[in-house]
């Protein structure tokens, strides 16, 4: 397939900017891979479309204020997007500025704080923050990174709402989005009703937001992004597949996750960096059901989608939930597939 079986055309009045008020009162389009069938349904309902022999597998990725504004010394002005974090006082970054920085030039930031250029590593910019820990740095100066798909500035309320209610592991510059439906309520009633959860860990990147730029899938070269499956968490699969439930992942982040950790035929724990590409005709092995948000043209979170549940049949909710006046990316609603 090529890039362009990919693309469809989504009317900017249908780009969420902004969550809404509760977290889940989006909208759910529910698809069936058997028979094409399409519901339209709200978030509330997910509870009724799980067992207590299913597992939920969500990605526990916190995402962090990787977004920093300063000025080069000449006072041009400099926009930084942390790309990773690669120890207390290094990371790689995106930088956007008028003339790019050379390696040596120092960069002043809020309050004070400052970070010099060490060189490039191809589009990124390798950074070194010396004067305070960089992730105590984030904390105090930086913004929440929202997709460029989203006009306005960050405000005091994506501090939470662009993140997960679970987040625990720092390191993503964007959330997991299908995970953003789910508040405290519901985490409890899933935990009480006795359906299992387990987590995975993948940080996700900058590169999630940016479309394939070559024609011919085979050329394109995937972002690498950090993962982590434990032991628990392959346990947890291996008894629900025990027990005839079903593996449903939160997200395209968690099917990642868990089909890197499979690379070998086989569930096993592991962690590492992947460039994990799936496309239709791609064979899944440990996930049979996922909750998603609905990704950007020519994305390779669409191509991932449409590998799941089938390109035409993708392709038709995609245009139902226009016709329908879904709200579409990041603050936006969800859909619940099955393989």
């Amino acid at each position: 397939m090529k890039k362009s079986d990919f693309n469809y055309l989504l009317p900017d009045t249908l780009i969420a900017q902004k969550p809404l008020a509760e977290r889940n009162a989006s909208r759910m389009l529910c698809m069936s891979r058997d028979t094409g069938q399409i519901t339209d349904r709200q978030f509330t309902d997910f509870i009724d479309l799980i067992t207590e022999r299913d597992l939920l597998i969500f990605n526990d990725t916190k995402v962090i204020p990787a977004r920093l504004f300063g000025k080069k010394q000449s006072g041009g002005k400099i926009e930084i997007l942390i790309e990773r974090i690669l120890d207390d006082h290094h990371a790689i970054a995106h930088v956007r500025a008028s003339k790019s920085p050379k390696a040596g030039a120092l960069i002043e930031l809020d309050q004070g704080h400052h970070c010099v250029v060490q060189g490039r590593a191809d589009d990124l910019f390798q950074l070194e923050f010396t004067d305070t820990n960089l992730l105590a740095l984030l904390e105090q100066i930086g913004h929440i990174p929202l997709p460029p798909y989203i006009t306005r500035a960050d405000d005091e309320s994506d501090l939470t709402r662009y993140q997960t209610v679970f987040a625990k592991e720092a390191g993503a510059v964007a959330a997991p989005t299908a995970g953003l439906h789910f508040d405290v309520a519901l985490m409890d009633k899933i935990k009480a009703l006795g359906i299992r959860t387990a987590f995975v860990t993948l940080h996700v990147g900058s590169g999630t937001f940016q479309p394939v730029r070559v024609e011919n899938l085979s050329e394109h070269l995937m972002h690498k992004e950090y993962f982590a499956v434990s032991k628990a968490t392959v346990d947890a699969v291996r008894q629900a597949r025990e027990r005839g439930g079903r593996v449903i992942a939160i997200g395209t982040t968690a099917v990642r996750a868990l089909e890197s950790a499979s690379k070998n035929g086989q569930l096993a724990p592991g962690f590492g960096d992947t460039d994990l590409f799936i496309t239709p005709g791609y064979q899944f092995k440990s996930v049979d059901a996922m909750l998603t948000n609905f990704h950007l043209p020519e994305s390779t979170l669409l191509m991932l989608v449409s590998a799941f549940a089938g390109y035409d049949a993708v392709m038709s909710a995609y245009q139902h939930a226009i016709d329908q006046s879904y709200r579409f990316f990041s603050y936006g609603d969800s859909m619940f597939l099955s393989r």
